[in-house]
């Protein structure tokens, strides 16, 4: 796997079934490790030794509904009331972040309602604070810390 614009972690990889796996600390599983899985795990151990998000208030693909389509979000971490605090959706490292990929995360949070969207390839990181008013954002220059 590449190496990213991320802290480096200790992380566990198999290889069963012609696949390699990783171990996912919230899901406490063995999942697929794609170039996606590579930057989420990577997210999620920059949020919780960096940033000082509590591990149990993090979720992994939380299903969500849009246009009566059924979509999941990658990363959502809850405030301590249990409401969505961010959204953090991860792309491959290959994949520019582009309007595109912003958009998709918006689009999500008309659902969730986090006060926070967040887009990362590993290499590029974008996060927005989302005011009162839903369509005003605010670029911000890092991921905010877990208060």
């Amino acid at each position: 796997m590449v190496k990213l614009d991320l802290p480096g972690f200790d992380y566990q990889v198999s290889k069963a079934e012609g696949k390699i796996w990783i171990f996912d600390i919230i899901r406490k599983k063995r999942v697929v490790l794609t170039p996606e899985e590579w930057v989420r795990q990577h997210i999620i151990h920059f949020f919780i030794n960096q940033l000082n998000y509590p591990k149990s208030l993090i979720k992994i693909e939380s299903g969500l509904t849009y246009n009566r389509l059924q979509k999941r979000s990658d990363v959502v971490v809850h405030n301590r009331e249990g409401k969505p605090w961010l959204l953090m959706e991860c792309k491959a490292p290959d994949l520019q972040l582009n309007q595109n990929t912003i958009l998709q995360a918006a689009v999500y949070n008309q659902n969730i309602r986090a006060k926070y969207i967040a887009v990362s390839n590993g290499m590029k990181h974008v996060c927005y604070e989302v005011r009162d008013n839903v369509s005003e954002t605010e670029l911000l220059k890092s991921f905010p810390e877990y208060r």
